[in-house]
């Protein structure tokens, strides 16, 4: 029997700004089996959100094949196979969590019915039993971010884009969300393609963590994370997550992260 197709291939994948004075990405090859949990890592402006955008089809990349679930990226986006979770947690303050979560459902035209059994679903998936009826201002920011998460996941995607979406979350709150996490990764079965600063949250969320050099961003090394699951508190006190961070931190030291030149900003509307 086959194996399953990857849950994202990319080939030779680059992406210039304009007419060619800004070089974001460059020569990226990458293959995410279906199920994984990978973060991407690597200094600022190095290419990490392009990239994200890139899977998702948000934006082109001037060079290279972007496949996902064995089809093309438009292809995908089009069938419906991406959720997608930014630093922001973009929900609508006029609409309840339960009309938040429920909005990507409304407009793909399911019934009111078969609506409302999902959002019930979702909202006890991220916790958030009692608060239905709460309207964005009303909650906390690891709150809202949930209800991004579950409006992403309403529609059962098989692959989870995630830009940076406790970046913005004090610590605590951060490190409790990381946990929720998995733990929803672990029940819904997507695939998650993750973007963070963090070191430890990478390693401690991931399956696998690309590194990423200075821009123009390649992957500058693949560091395979064998911590046991599922992963609590206790995880972060293990010996061999310290020694999987220390090895995230100098795969970063040697592309050169903390040495390279800064080039002038990007002038588009993406971040990179």
């Amino acid at each position: 029997m086959s194996a399953p197709p990857a849950a994202v291939s990319l080939a030779g994948v680059g992406k210039t700004f304009g007419k060619g004075a800004v070089r974001a990405l460059e020569d990226i090859d990458l293959a995410i089996a279906p199920g994984e949990f990978v973060s991407l890592i690597g200094p600022s402006g190095c290419g990490k959100s392009t990239l994200l955008r890139i899977v998702g089809d948000l934006i082109q990349p001037s060079v290279g094949d972007v496949i996902v679930n064995g089809k093309p990226a438009h292809r995908a986006r089009l069938d419906h196979d991406y959720g997608i979770v930014f630093q922001s947690a973009v929900l609508y303050d006029w609409r309840t969590v339960t009309k938040n979560i429920s909005l990507p459902l409304e407009l793909l035209g399911w019934s009111r019915g078969r609506r409302n059994e999902r959002v019930r679903e979702m909202v006890e998936l991220v916790e958030l039993s009692g608060f239905e009826s709460h309207h964005p201002w009303q909650l906390s920011g690891g709150m809202q971010q949930r209800v991004s998460i579950a409006r992403a996941l309403s529609f059962d995607p098989a692959l989870l884009l995630m830009d940076e979406p406790f970046g913005a979350l004090d610590e605590m709150t951060r490190e409790r969300l990381n946990m929720e996490l998995l733990r929803i990764w672990e029940r819904s079965g997507s695939t998650i393609v993750f973007v963070t600063h963090s070191i430890p949250e990478a390693v401690f969320l991931s399956t696998r963590v690309v590194v990423m050099s200075p821009r123009p961003g390649r992957i500058a090394g693949i560091v395979e994370v064998d911590l046991p699951q599922p992963r609590g508190a206790e995880t972060r006190e293990q010996p061999r997550f310290f020694e999987l961070v220390t090895e995230v931190r100098e795969r970063l030291a040697g592309s050169g992260a903390a040495t390279a030149p800064t080039e002038p900003a990007l002038v588009t509307e993406e971040r990179v």
